[in-house]
């Protein structure tokens, strides 16, 4: 069996507002009232993103969602419409344009307590096999 990410806890200042936030954007389903300290995001069948409050400080994380052209499309137009800004480079400035290089689109936004998100539709960070 092939080694594979399951899930992996968010650390959060208000975990149910990320939580729904993400989940809003990206289109996916999330649980409020999870057992446990969790707010989970169910991305797929294979991997969630546990939201949890902390009174601690923690670093800012950063995560990338490799999506198909229509996904990546529907996906932006819930950013525009929710108003998030967002960049073509990682650390640039806030320029609202999406990055075409690695021939497909690429943008990063950050949430509310500064993680930054990724999409794109073609992986740089794999050569193709």
């Amino acid at each position: 069996m092939p080694i594979e990410l399951d899930h992996t806890i968010v650390p959060s200042r208000h975990k149910l507002a990320s939580a729904r936030l993400l989940a809003d954007l990206l289109g996916v389903p999330w649980a409020p009232t999870a057992p446990g300290p969790f707010a989970p995001v169910f991305v797929n069948e294979g991997l969630t993103l546990d939201f949890m409050d902390t009174d601690e400080d923690f670093p800012i994380y950063h995560f990338c969602f490799r999506v198909s052209q229509q996904c990546f499309d529907e996906i932006l137009g819930r950013i525009r419409g929710a108003g998030i800004a967002y960049r073509s480079s990682v650390r640039g400035p806030v320029d609202m344009q999406v990055n075409l290089d690695y021939g497909g689109k690429m943008i990063y936004w950050n949430e509310p307590d500064g993680h930054q998100w990724e999409m794109l539709t073609v992986s740089y960070a794999r050569q193709a096999i």
